[in-house]
Formats: structure tokens, sequence, C-alpha cells
């Protein structure tokens, strides 16, 4: 399914590819893939097993429909127009998020059960899309909890911190944990980060708190999951959804 997300399992150092994306089995035999919000009917992932051997798996994704939300008549100051200092900001703050995003944590904690990072009312979906004066937005790729300012922030699962950084545009203040191969969770707008890059923590592990730094309307906490250049659904996840 798009947004979805697969554990699968072969050879123990397996080298795996599909599409730009590659990984390598774990010690087990274990990799994680993840499919993109508009990922195709299908993809084919490309296997080079320690014996020579070459294989192929394909996966069917099954396509979703998303929320989209149209409102006409803004003035353009409203539709994302940055200055050039705040472009500069914008390019600083994703050249350090890319740093965050190459982590490929020798773990294999995406094989664990997940937990949510918090409670709340969810407020906002994964996928959902707003039209500003005709303009597409680019798409919402968490899911946002309610919650009050400085409300506890949990780790879902072992990992390891690829990025605290309280000082990005969009985001405000993020925390990035990886929970093995390069599978991240994300949480946005914080108010305070309580870990530190390269820091292991552990599954109920309190990692920081709910605020609404960054462009945020209001307290609340986005939470994110990326597989390489990839953004995944945690509820699909959380609920055991599969992505082909």
């Amino acid at each position: 399914m798009q947004g979805g997300t697969t554990v699968c399992r072969t050879l123990p150092g397996t080298r795996v590819r599909i599409g730009s994306a590659s990984t390598e089995a774990d010690g087990e035999g274990f990799f994680v893939v993840g499919f993109d919000r508009d990922a195709p009917r299908s993809e084919i992932a490309r296997l080079w097993p320690p014996d020579g051997r070459y294989l192929e798996h394909s996966f069917e994704i099954e396509a979703r429909r998303y929320a989209t939300s149209r409102i006409d008549g803004l003035p353009p100051e409203q539709v994302d127009l940055f200055s050039r200092a705040q472009l500069a900001r914008i390019e600083t703050s994703s050249a350090r998020k890319r740093r965050g995003d190459a982590s490929r944590a020798p773990l294999s904690a995406f094989r664990d059960h997940f937990v949510w990072p918090l409670a709340g009312r969810k407020t906002a979906a994964f996928g959902s899309q707003r039209i500003l004066n005709g303009v597409e937005k680019r798409p919402h790729y968490g899911i946002d909890i309610a919650a009050a300012t400085g409300t506890p922030i949990v780790a879902p699962a072992d990992g390891v911190v690829s990025l605290a950084d309280d000082d990005l545009y969009f985001e405000g203040a993020m925390i990035v944990i990886d929970h093995g191969q390069g599978f991240l969770s994300k949480y946005l707008h914080v108010s305070r980060i309580d870990v530190s890059p390269g820091q292991h923590v552990r599954l109920g592990e309190v990692i920081g708190a709910v605020g609404s730094r960054g462009r945020s309307t209001g307290p609340h906490l986005c939470w994110r999951l990326k597989w390489r250049d990839r953004n995944l659904d945690p509820e699909l996840w959380l609920a055991g959804g599969q992505g082909g």
C-alpha cells in the first residue's frame, strides 16, 4: 500500500535495491522496505545474495486516496513566497536534515513492536494536501497529534538518535531516531530535546516534549516515518500495514 512498510527476509548479507534505494539484509536475513506516498502500482526488488545469484521480487502496491482541501483568494504573501534570507536558512536546515537522514544504524529494531510516542487526538492524516490559490502545496508527510506544550514524547522503539536540532526553519526543533538500516522516525516542532545525536534510546524512553516551534499553528506533535527518500505512514506501520 502507498505509504506502507514491509519487513522481508532472505539470506543474511543479501544486497537489495528497489528503485533508487538500496539496503542490505542483517545477520538473520531481515531488511525493511518502504513505499512512498505516491509509489507506483508495482516495484521490483533486485537481490544479490552472497552465493552469487541474482533474484527479483515484485511488490504490488495498493493505491490510496488522500484528503485535499482548497483555499482560493489568499493574499500572495500567504502562499509561501520566501525572501532570500529565508531561502538561505531553509537550505542550511535542509543540509543538516540530510545528514540525519543518512544514518544507517546497525540495528534491527524495525522488527520490534512500535508504540505511539504519546497519547492524543489525531488532527491531520498522512498524505493530506492543500491547494492554495490553485497551487498544490507539499503533502503532509506525517500525522499530527494534538497535545499540550510540554507533554512528554517517548521513543516508539529502540534506536539511535541521528538528529537532535533546535534551529530548523520549518520544523523548529526536531528529533530523528534510526531504528535500524535507516528506518527513521521523526518528531517535529518539539519544545524540548532530551537526547543527543549518537545516543541509544529504548522503547518508552522520554526523548523530548511537545511544542509549537517552527512553522506551526499550535502545540502538537508531527510524527513521521521515513526510509531513504520515501515518506511512510506511521498509522499503517502501527497497524501492521504492509506495502506490498
